[in-house]
């Protein structure tokens, strides 16, 4: 089974960026639509975004859309979620996983598997 482990997470200013990355560990993971999520201290875990490469298709949830933006590097079979113009709600938990392709919600965490351990995003104000 492909296997995915996120990094980049860190503390940064309000206003200011930062670079996650979903490292796969198979390349058949193009396969699959790959989701990123979200989990702030005491909430239920958020969509965040979610893109299917083979379909060219991508999903933001409101809160983030013109500030994130999903990207991928095929080479080291890794997925990039580019954060911009962060905002000290956006801090919390983000966690990557894989779905299967045209079946159920993007949205729905429930779809999803083999989840990532999860990387950790403090945005101070």
């Amino acid at each position: 089974q492909v296997q995915v482990v996120e990094s980049g997470g860190g503390l940064v200013q309000a206003g200011g960026s930062l670079r996650l990355s979903c490292a796969a560990s198979d390349p058949t993971f193009e396969s699959y639509a790959v989701g990123w999520f979200r989990q702030a201290p005491g909430k239920e875990r958020d969509f965040v975004a979610a893109i299917l490469w083979t379909a060219g298709t991508t999903d933001y949830a409101a809160s983030v859309k013109g500030r994130f933006t999903i990207s991928r590097d095929a080479a080291k079979n890794t997925e990039y979620l580019q954060m911009n113009s962060l905002k000290p709600e956006d801090t919390a938990v983000y966690y990557c996983a894989l779905k299967e392709p045209f079946t159920g919600s993007a949205y729905e965490q429930s779809q999803y598997f083999n989840w990532g351990p999860g990387t950790q995003v403090t945005v101070s104000s």
